[in-house]
C-alpha cells in the first residue's frame, strides 16, 4: 500500500558543497529525510530509473537508507542497487552509478564528520555522471524542499540488507550487492598488483587506519588479500555506527596514533588513512607527513609509471586554496592546469568533458577519471605503485620532487565552530579592503594582488562568486574561506603558502617557513577579534 503523508516543510534543507548536512539529531525529526528524498524524486524524475544507495554505515543510516528504499518503490524506482548492510563508499558508488548507467546516487555520510547520535548525518545526491549534482539541480532541490509539505512512502516492512539477492517490491527491484568486488575490479585495471605485492615480498611495511569507517572491508579485500598485506597492519577495519568514538578525518591531527607510529616512531616504511566514506586520504613515510597539495603535484608527476596512466595526462586541476605546486608540474608536462572552486562538482565537469585526468583539493581530496569523485583508496594506491616501481623511501620521492620542482610550504588553519555572524563579518569586510590591499607592505612582503576568487565553468558556462579571498604577496599566499562541510556554527579556513624555489632550503618545517606569513595572515584579517579565537582549532 502507498501511503500520502502530510508534513510541514522544513526551511534549511540547503545543500552545501557535500550536500545536505545536519547534526544526527535534527536530521532524525519526523518527516525530515522523508520530504528532502521527496524533493530530490521531483526534481530529478525517478520513475523507471536505476538508482544507486548506500552509504558510509554511521548512526541512523539504517533507518534513512530504509526510508529511501520504501520511497523508491511508491516513486516506481525501476531498479535500486544498494550495498551490502547498507555500506558504500562514494567512491566505490561513483563507479557503481556509472557501471549501472542509473540515473542519479543518493550516499548517505556527512564524509568527515563525526558520528554516533551526538554527531552529524548527511545525504549527497550524485548525477548520472557518478559525481554530485550540478549547483543548479541542488539549487532546485533546495527550493523544492521550502514547499514540500506531502511525500509519497510505500507501506512495507525493512527491505534485509544483509546478504546479496534481488527483491521484487511492486514495480521496483532492489538489489543488494557486495560493492567491494566491483570497487577492487576496478583498481585491477589501473594499477599493478604484482609489482605492489612485489614491494610487500621485499619488507616493505605499511600501517593503514581506516579509522573505523567505510573502507575497512575495501582496504581489507584490496591490501591483505590481494596484495599481501598483514591483516594485523589493518587499523580499525570495522565499520561501526560512531566511528569507534574516533573523528574520521584522517588529518595529522584526529589521526595522531598512526602519525605517531609511522612519522614518529618510524615503525613503518608507509602510513595511510581514509575518512568516514573513503574519499579523503593521508600519507605518511617515516619522519614525516605529506601535505595533501604535495601528494596531489608528486601523483601528477610520476603518474606515468602507473599503468592507467602512462599514456599521458590530459590536464590537471586544483581548487583554488589547494598550494601552487600542481601548476608548477603541469607547466613542465606541458598540460592545462585548471583552478576551480572547493567541491567536487567542479572537477566532475572537468572529468566529463576529458579537460583532466588527474585533480584535487588540500583538504586531503585527490582523484582522476575512474570515477567522479575523490578517491582516498586511490590515491594510496597510487603512492604504493609509484613507490613499487622507483624504490625510494616516501621521503626521498619528496626530496627528489621538490629539488626539480621547488617546495610550496603550505598549511591550513582551521578556527571551527565560531560565531556565524563574526566570521561573515570578517569576510565581508576583507572583501572591502581588497582594492586598496594590493602594493601595501605586509610585514618584509609587498602585495602583488588582491581578489575574490570567481569562476566560470569552462564546460557548462554556469559561474561562481565569492569563492574565497586570496591575497598573494611575493612568494606568498593567503586565502580566507568559510567552509561549507560543518553542521555548527562557522568554520573560518585561513591557509598560508610560500614558495622555496630550486636551491633554496626545504628542510624547514612547515610552521617556521610559515611563521611570517601566518602572522600577516592574523593581522590583516583581524582574526582574533572576528572569532574570539587566539588560535586555530586544528592546524593542518
Amino acid at each position: 500500500m502507498i501511503q500520502s503523508v502530510d508534513a510541514r516543510p522544513y526551511l534549511d534543507q540547503t545543500l552545501g558543497t557535500s550536500g545536505l548536512r545536519k547534526p544526527t539529531g535534527h536530521m532524525m525529526q519526523p518527516h525530515y529525510v522523508a520530504l528532502f528524498i521527496q524533493s530530490a524524486f521531483e526534481e530529478l524524475g525517478v520513475a523507471g530509473a536505476t538508482l544507486v544507495v548506500g552509504g558510509d554505515g554511521r548512526f541512523f543510516n539504517d533507518q534513512a537508507i530504509q526510508t529511501i528504499l520504501k520511497m523508491a518503490v511508491a516513486h516506481e524506482v525501476g531498479h535500486v542497487v544498494v550495498g551490502r548492510g547498507g555500506l558504500l563508499s562514494t567512491p566505490a558508488a561513483s563507479a557503481l552509478i556509472r557501471a549501472r548507467k542509473a540515473k542519479a546516487g543518493i550516499i548517505l555520510s556527512a564524509s568527515h564528520n563525526p558520528g554516533g547520535p551526538e554527531g552529524d548525518s548527511g545525504i549527497k545526491i550524485n548525477a548520472a555522471h557518478g559525481g554530485p549534482i550540478p549547483l543548479a539541480v541542488s539549487d532546485a532541490i533546495h527550493a523544492r524542499t521550502r514547499t514540500c509539505a506531502r511525500y509519497a512512502i510505500a507501506d512495507i516492512p525493512d527491505i534485509p540488507l544483509g546478504k546479496d539477492g534481488r527483491h521484487q517490491i511492486r514495480a521496483t527491484v532492489v538489489e543488494v550487492i557486495d560493492s567491494v568486488a566491483d570497487y577492487v575490479r576496478l583498481m585491477e585495471g589501473l594499477f599493478d598488483f604484482d609489482r605492489i605485492a612485489g614491494l610487500f615480498r621485499s619488507g616493505f611495511t605499511m600501517r593503514f587506519d581506516a579509522m573505523n569507517a567505510v573502507t575497512g572491508p575495501y582496504a581489507t579485500e584490496l591490501f591483505h588479500r590481494r596484495l599481501g598485506l598483514p591483516e594485523a597492519h589493518l587499523m580499525n577495519r570495522v565499520p561501526m555506527p560512531d566511528f569507534g568514538g574516533l573523528h574520521p578525518d584522517p588529518n595529522p591531527h584526529h589521526a595522531a596514533a598512526l602519525v605517531d607510529l609511522v612519522a614518529g616512531r618510524s615503525e613503518a616504511d608507509f602510513g595511510a588513512a581514509s575518512d568516514g566514506d573513503g574519499d579523503r586520504n593521508l600519507i605518511i613515510g617515516r619522519g614525516l607527513v605529506v601535505s595533501p597539495s604535495d601528494s596531489l603535484a608528486v601523483i601528477a608527476a610520476n603518474a606515468h609509471l602507473v599503468p592507467g596512466y602512462r599514456d599521458g595526462l590530459a590536464g590537471v586541476a586544483r581548487s583554488m586554496p589547494t598550494s601552487r605546486a600542481l601548476d608548477r608540474v603541469a607547466a613542465a608536462l606541458g598540460v592545462n592546469c585548471h583552478v576551480t572552486p572547493t567541491g567536487w562538482k567542479f572537477f566532475a565537469n572537468l572529468l566529463e568533458a576529458g579537460l583532466i585526468t588527474i585533480c584535487g583539493e588540500e583538504s586531503a581530496g585527490t582523484g582522476s577519471n575512474h570515477v567522479r569523485e575523490k578517491d582516498g583508496l586511490w590515491a594510496v594506491m597510487m603512492w604504493l605503485n609509484i613507490l613499487a616501481e622507483r624504490r625510494l623511501s616516501v621521503g626521498q620521492v619528496l626530496r627528489d620532487h621538490w629539488q626539480a620542482y621547488g617546495r610550496d610550504y603550505y598549511q591550513r588553519l582551521d578556527f571551527e565552530e565560531v560565531d556565524t555572524a563574526g566570521a561573515e563579518d570578517l569576510m565581508a569586510t576583507l572583501r572591502g579592503r581588497l582594492p586598496a590591499l594590493a602594493g601595501e607592505l605586509a610585514g618584509r612582503l609587498t602585495v602583488t594582488d588582491a581578489n575574490d576568487f570567481a569562476y566560470t565553468d569552462p564546460v557548462d558556462g554556469s559561474s561562481a562568486t565569492k569563492q574565497g579571498v586570496q591575497i598573494v604577496a611575493d612568494e606568498a599566499r593567503i586565502v580566507y574561506r568559510l567552509s561549507g562541510t560543518g553542521t555548527r556554527g562557522a568554520t573560518l579556513r585561513v591557509y598560508l603558502e610560500r614558495f622555496a624555489p630550486r636551491g633554496a632550503d626545504h628542510g624547514l618545517l612547515p610552521a617556521e617557513a610559515l611563521a611570517e606569513v601566518q602572522e600577516i595572515a592574523t593581522q590583516v584579517a583581524d582574526v582574533t577579534r572576528f572569532t574570539g579565537r587566539t588560535s586555530a582549532s586544528v592546524i593542518s
